[in-house]
């Protein structure tokens, strides 16, 4: 086939479509929500909000605000939700599986039809429903009406949060929502473009977000601090020098420091604790052996570094952090799945083969 086009390993710098939703400028270091800074929507915005702008494609105002969290409370009161859920968690401890099969059976529970049999009413309904769904598959629960933060985040915990707590993993959710044609939102609009229903574009892409290279390196940040201890230069030096890589450090698209971890780093100051001084130690050696070792390109810390942080501060524990990236990264997708949806032409790359010749 010789009108195939060679493409760098990964994919990396290939353009594969036209979106609205969101941009990433990694020489930069910013990224921004359809024209709106993603950081200072973490700091003023609710999730709420930052949701209805995904999915709806704006900032909402008093009366849609309203509306938009009626039509949450409605998806999560479906008298079904309950009973799918206690089957489910009645089989695995698991969230991640849980919410999978909880979005696979309130499919066919609604009966769910394929995007492409759908008007964009009828997919918009579906990107909010499914979304309302997941907070209540991955913490089961009945919700407060307090909004979705404060109520998974009791949930998960077993006590009333604190504003502060509220206020930190809000920020969190918001900076992780979405962030570009990441390994996971790709995966959701290759199953977009066949035209499937939304609980399959969903599925999907939490599969690619269980890998440890994509959602699973918070809680493996935090496994690194646990190990360095008091000592984190000489743990550091011992970890690179047998050639591993630091969990929570580098950045496939920045190549300056990532603006979440920033973000992060001020919120999980503002919280304190002898957690967040053994980080920032972590970080300052980590980043100088690193900068040693390749100062053509300095790695910086992640997003994940910092959410690790976070989330522990918050109370919620390691075995949830993956779950709780879902629960902001599902927002993210469903937006995608749903500007995918528009448009006709299925996602079909080629291979290029070099195995054996075939009749050798």
């Amino acid at each position: 086939m010789s009108d195939l086009i060679d493409v760098p390993r990964g994919l990396n710098g290939v353009v594969a479509a036209e979106t609205t939703i969101s941009d990433v400028d990694g020489d930069a270091g910013v990224y921004h929500y359809r024209g709106f800074s993603a950081v200072d929507l973490a700091r003023t915005r609710s999730f709420e909000d930052v949701w209805h702008l995904l999915v709806v494609g704006e900032l909402p105002d008093a009366v849609t605000r309203a509306a938009f969290a009626a039509r949450v409370s409605s998806a999560q009161a479906d008298p079904t939700l309950p009973e799918l859920v206690a089957a489910v968690t009645a089989r695995t401890d698991q969230p991640l599986a849980a919410l999978r099969a909880v979005w696979t059976l309130a499919a066919s529970a609604r009966s769910s039809a394929p995007l492409y049999d759908l008007a964009p009413a009828g997919r918009l309904d579906e990107a909010i429903t499914f979304a309302a769904v997941a907070p209540l598959a991955l913490a089961p629960g009945s919700p407060s009406g307090r909004g979705v933060v404060a109520d998974y985040l009791e949930r998960v915990t077993g006590r009333e949060p604190g504003e502060e707590h509220v206020r930190a993993l809000s920020a969190y959710l918001v900076a992780a929502m979405d962030h570009g044609f990441n390994a996971s939102t790709f995966t959701a609009r290759v199953i977009a473009s066949t035209g499937a229903d939304m609980a399959s574009c969903l599925s999907g892409a939490l599969g690619a977000l269980a890998g440890p290279l994509h959602g699973g390196a918070p809680a493996r940040a935090l496994d690194s601090l646990d190990r360095a201890g008091d000592d984190p230069a000489a743990w550091i030096a011992g970890e690179l020098a047998a050639g591993r890589r630091l969990m929570g450090f580098g950045h496939a698209v920045y190549r300056t420091s990532d603006p979440r971890s920033e973000l992060l780093r001020g919120v999980a100051e503002r919280l304190g604790g002898d957690r967040v001084a053994q980080a920032l130690a972590f970080q300052r050696e980590a980043e100088r052996h690193l900068a040693e070792r390749r100062p053509e390109r300095p790695l910086h810390a992640n997003v994940e570094f910092y959410a690790a942080v976070v989330m522990e501060q918050c109370g919620i524990p390691r075995a949830m952090f993956t779950p709780t990236f879902a629960l902001a990264r599902t927002i993210g997708w469903t937006a995608h799945v749903l500007e995918q949806a528009v448009d006709p032409k299925i996602i079909r790359p080629a291979a290029r083969y070099v195995g054996p010749l075939f009749g050798g």
